[in-house]
């Protein structure tokens, strides 16, 4: 079958995608074999994952993200922060909007190129002597390293990737250098992907709460900095020991737009 499609790139901190509007739900989305080949870097577009904005009756919009496997996925902080800029592009908004995806709804806004998305809160936390884990839409483990420039993160990170205290669903994995008070490197393996990426929203979020939740900082505006550049997380923490008002904030930046024809 042969499929015209318009689109859209994006990319956020190095954390790239491929961005369709379906408000006409006209993409065929249970075509995990086309998805995967649109993010495929050799044979189709390229990119981390591929977001498709949809209409909604309560908010300004829908996310359905897709990693680059072509499988539907849990929340993508990066990508979320693209398709606001993605929204904003195709004049659905101006410069704040509200938006449901898979974790639920999200508060956004623009302030030049630089994208504030509110993330949901965060409950329940487990640390162990080794590492944290949490969820802030999706899955991650949080483990502190010296030299995380220097770390072997792909063969690292697969193998905790599937680790059996993960099954079966697997997590993504964050490895941690701490450079001061309000400033860490971060370095991650996507599930997914199946491989090191430049940069993933949830993933620095996770670490700049699982780093305060640690006693590692007492700071709650935290500057994570990932291959791809620089992101900053803030929230605060409720009498009931919750992480509210989440923020995750970077620049999302158009790269290009075109057409694409497949046969599949």
């Amino acid at each position: 079958m042969t499929y015209n499609l318009h689109f859209s790139k994006y990319q956020g901190t190095g954390n790239d995608f491929v961005m369709i509007d379906n408000r006409d739900l006209s993409f065929p989305k249970e075509n995990t074999k086309l998805v995967a080949f649109l993010c495929d870097r050799r044979f189709g577009i390229g990119g981390d994952g591929l977001i498709l904005i949809e209409n909604d009756l309560e908010t300004n919009f829908k996310m359905i993200y897709y990693n680059s496997d072509g499988n539907e996925s849990t929340m993508c902080g990066n990508g979320g922060r693209c398709l606001v800029a993605f929204a904003k592009q195709l004049k659905i908004i101006s410069n704040s909007c509200t938006f449901k995806a898979i974790d639920g709804l999200h508060h956004a806004k623009i302030s030049d190129e630089i994208i504030s998305l509110q993330m949901i809160d965060v409950q329940e936390i487990s640390k162990s002597e080794k590492y944290t884990f949490l969820n802030t839409g999706s899955p991650h483990h949080v483990q502190m390293v010296d030299e995380v420039k220097n770390y072997d993160v792909y063969n690292k990170g697969k193998e905790i990737r599937y680790a059996d205290i993960y099954a079966p669903g697997g997590t993504n994995v964050n490895f941690v250098e701490k450079i001061s008070d309000n400033y860490f490197k971060v370095r991650t393996y996507e599930r997914g992907v199946e491989d090191e990426t430049f940069s993933c929203g949830t993933g620095a979020t996770a670490v700049a709460i699982a780093m305060f939740e640690n006693e590692i900082t007492n700071k709650k505006s935290i500057q994570i900095e990932v291959p791809g550049g620089m992101l900053n997380v803030s929230f605060d923490k409720n009498e009931a020991g919750f992480y509210e008002n989440v923020i995750l904030s970077g620049p999302a930046k158009k790269v290009f737009e075109s057409d694409i024809i497949v046969d599949l």
